[in-house]
């Protein structure tokens, strides 16, 4: 798992606790270049708050080339952003998009009461952007790279309180098969990493601290993932170590999306 030599983009990074920037660290210290961007900051945000959070990160790597914002709502924004990315790697060799927003009085409703424009907002954030942002990278994606997204056991069943992220990543989920499709030609990978439970700024919009105690206890290796070990498999999925893989949903969760009862559990609940 050797990134010497490799170059890419990271979308998505709000913070430290970001699994964005856990694959992006994993990259970086096996010798990966990226780059990275930021959501905008509101003109009248003189601290620039965004910007500030991802360049405290980023400042500490040489090989972190650039923070430039975008929005990915905006065909422009996007458009603009590979093509400075274009100006500076040339070619790249893997593209990270963990992206994705609901409105929080939508997540707090059930599935069925989410609003017309909740659910547009969702999907656009959570899925159109990750069409647009590797349609646009599709120029500049050399011969064997990766592309990878980030996804939730909540889009394969029903995950009560996921509610209208968990159709946005079902939505997810099926996009990384047809594009593994329409890229194969290319010789270009997708995949989706379905990571288990793990606090983050979008985890716990979506009441991922409840859901800590239940993987442990159902999981068959018994205990919650860390940032560590899901940045490590992101970074497999975007190496050349997994050039045979694509249109692949790789979990790890422990091995929880594996279970049919639950398991251990059952024994506390006696």
């Amino acid at each position: 798992m050797q990134f010497e030599g490799k170059k890419g983009l990271i979308l998505g990074v709000a913070n430290d606790h970001s699994i964005a920037w856990a694959i992006a660290k994993q990259i970086m210290e096996m010798g990966g270049e990226c780059g990275f961007t930021h959501l905008p900051d509101r003109p009248d945000d003189e601290r620039q708050r965004s910007r500030r959070r991802v360049a405290q990160l980023t400042d500490q790597y040489e090989n972190a080339k650039f923070l430039i914002p975008m929005d990915a709502q905006k065909d422009e924004d996007i458009r603009s952003v590979f093509e400075y990315t274009a100006k500076e790697f040339g070619k790249i060799d893997f593209l990270l998009h963990s992206i994705a927003f609901a409105d929080r009085d939508d997540l707090a409703r059930d599935t069925v009461e989410t609003s017309r424009a909740g659910f547009k907002l969702a999907m656009d954030v959570s899925v159109y952007t990750f069409l647009a942002c590797v349609n646009a990278a599709r120029p500049i994606l050399n011969p064997g790279a990766a592309v990878a997204t980030m996804t939730f056991f909540g889009g394969e069943k029903c995950v009560p309180g996921y509610n209208v992220m968990g159709v946005c990543k079902a939505a997810l989920e099926a996009s990384v098969r047809y594009l593994a499709y329409e890229l194969g030609p290319q010789d270009v990978r997708v995949n989706a990493l379905s990571a288990g439970p793990i606090r983050t700024l979008a985890g716990r919009a979506a009441g991922v601290d409840g859901m800590l105690e239940l993987y442990k206890e159902v999981a068959p290796l018994g205990k919650n993932v860390s940032h560590e070990e899901v940045g490590r498999t992101g970074a497999f999925l975007l190496s050349d170590m997994s050039n045979g893989i694509s249109g692949e949903i790789l979990h790890v969760d422990g091995g929880y999306h594996a279970m049919g009862s639950p398991g251990r559990l059952l024994n506390r609940l006696r």
